[in-house]
C-alpha cells in the first residue's frame, strides 16, 4: 500500500517523474550524446527502484541531479522572471474577473438615495474624535473627519479638486491670503459645508468641521445579463459614452463615466409620472423597488416631473406627458427623483451601454451592506 511506502522510495519516484518530464521537454534541444546520457541515468534509477536497495537508489538519484543540472543550466534572473510571471498572471486574472464576473464600482452621487448613497458631508459643532476612533470609523463606516479654521480674515477665491493615486480625493481651497487642503471632494465641500468662492472668512472661523461619508462601494454583476435580459426594477450600471445629453454636461477631460440608476422602462413601454407615482403602460408597477420609491416614506419622496426647485424635466415634465421607450433602449430613473440626473433629462440608455446589474454593497459596513434591492 502507498501509505506504507518508505519515504526514500517516494522521493526517488517523484524525482524520476520530474526528470522524465524534463527529458521530454528538452530532449529535442540536446545532442545525441546528451540524450544518451540522460536516458542511461533514467534507466539506472529505474533499475534501482526495482531492486529497492537504498544505496543504489541514492547513487542513481545523485547522478540524475548532477547530470540534469548540467544539461539544464539555471536561467539568468530566474527568480525575477518567476515573480514577474506571477504578477502578470495575477493581473490577468483580476482583469478577467472584472471583465466577466464582478466589477467593483463606487456610487458617485446621491441620485439613488436612500437605496444607495454617494459621498456626503456631515457638519458637526464638536471636534473630531480620537485617532483610534477615527481609524475605526473609517474601516467600518468609510468615514473621514475634517476640521479646518481660517488663519486670517480672507475670502475664498476658488476650489480645485485633485486626486492622489487615483483614489484619494482632496480639494485645494485658495483664498485671498493663502490656501488650504481639505480631504474631501469639491462638490461635497460646496454643497454640505458651504465652502464657495466669494465666502468671507474671519480669523479663527471654522471653514469645515465634521465628517465625510464615503459613497457605497458595490460589486456589479456582469454575468447575469449574458444569459437573461435586463428587467424593469433592476438597479443597473451603464457607461455614458454616446449618450449625447450626458456627454454635453461632462468635462471632456473626464472621458466616459459610469452611472447607476433603476431601470424604469423597457423598449416599447410607455411611461408617465404623476407624483409620487410612476405609471408603466397605464398602470402602477408592482415590483418592490418601485413601490419602495413611491411609498414616500423612510427617506423616499416618490417620482417627480422635475427638480426640487420646481423646474420641469425635458421628458415626463408634467403628469400628462408620456414617453415611449424606443427599440434597443432603456429608460433610467434615480430613486432620489428630485435630485437625480436621469433619462428625464438626457434621454434613454442604449442597450449596448449596459455594464451589469448592481449586486452587492461590500463597503462600508453600514445598514445597506449586502444584496442590492
Amino acid at each position: 500500500m502507498l501509505f506504507f511506502t518508505p519515504r526514500y522510495l517516494k522521493a526517488a519516484r517523484e524525482l524520476r517523474a520530474a526528470a522524465q518530464k524534463l527529458f521530454h521537454y528538452h530532449c529535442d534541444l540536446w545532442s545525441p550524446e546528451q540524450n544518451a546520457q540522460a536516458q542511461n541515468a533514467l534507466r539506472e534509477l529505474e533499475d534501482a527502484l526495482k531492486i529497492k536497495k537504498t544505496e543504489a537508489i541514492a547513487l542513481a538519484q545523485e547522478k540524475i541531479e548532477t547530470l540534469f543540472s548540467t544539461l539544464i543550466p539555471a536561467r539568468r534572473h530566474q527568480a525575477l522572471a518567476e515573480n514577474v510571471e506571477s504578477i502578470v498572471i495575477a493581473i490577468v486574472l483580476a482583469v478577467g474577473f472584472q471583465a466577466y464576473l464582478l466589477k467593483p464600482f463606487r456610487i458617485p452621487t446621491g441620485s439613488m438615495q436612500p437605496t444607495l448613497f454617494g459621498m456626503t458631508g456631515h457638519p458637526e459643532v464638536t471636534s473630531p474624535p480620537s485617532s483610534l476612533q477615527r481609524a475605526f470609523d473609517f474601516v467600518r463606516l468609510g468615514r473621514s473627519y475634517i476640521s479646518k479654521k481660517a488663519q486670517h480674515d480672507e475670502e475664498i477665491l476658488s476650489l480645485e479638486e485633485k486626486t492622489f493615486l487615483n483614489f484619494f480625493t482632496f480639494t485645494k481651497v485658495t483664498t485671498s491670503l493663502g490656501s488650504y487642503s481639505l480631504f474631501a471632494p469639491r462638490d461635497v465641500l460646496a454643497r454640505d459645508f458651504n465652502l464657495r468662492p466669494g465666502r468671507m472668512l474671519a480669523t479663527g472661523e471654522i471653514m469645515a468641521q465634521g465628517y465625510v461619508q464615503a459613497g457605497d462601494q458595490i460589486f456589479v454583476d456582469r454575468m447575469s445579463y449574458a444569459f437573461c435580459n435586463p428587467k424593469a426594477d433592476d438597479i443597473f450600471v451603464f457607461i455614458t459614452s454616446g449618450i449625447a445629453g450626458i456627454e454635453m454636461r461632462l468635462d471632456p477631460a473626464l472621458g466616459s463615466q459610469y452611472y447607476v440608476k433603476r431601470l424604469a422602462g423597457l423598449a416599447g413601454q410607455t411611461l408617465r409620472i404623476d407624483p409620487p407615482r410612476l405609471f408603466i403602460d397605464g398602470t402602477m408597477p408592482t415590483q418592490a423597488g418601485f413601490l419602495k420609491v413611491m411609498s414616500s416614506i423612510n427617506g423616499y419622496r416618490g417620482y417627480s416631473n422635475g427638480t426640487a426647485s420646481g423646474d420641469s424635466s425635458p421628458y415626463l415634465g408634467s403628469p400628462e406627458e408620456t414617453f415611449t421607450v424606443p427599440t434597443e433602449s432603456f429608460f433610467a430613473l434615480g430613486d432620489n427623483s428630485y435630485n437625480s440626473s436621469d433619462s428625464r433629462y438626457w434621454g434613454v440608455v442604449p442597450e449596448h451601454n449596459v455594464i451589469g446589474r448592481a449586486f452587492f454593497v461590500y463597503w462600508p459596513f453600514s445598514s445597506r451592506w449586502g444584496i442590492v434591492h
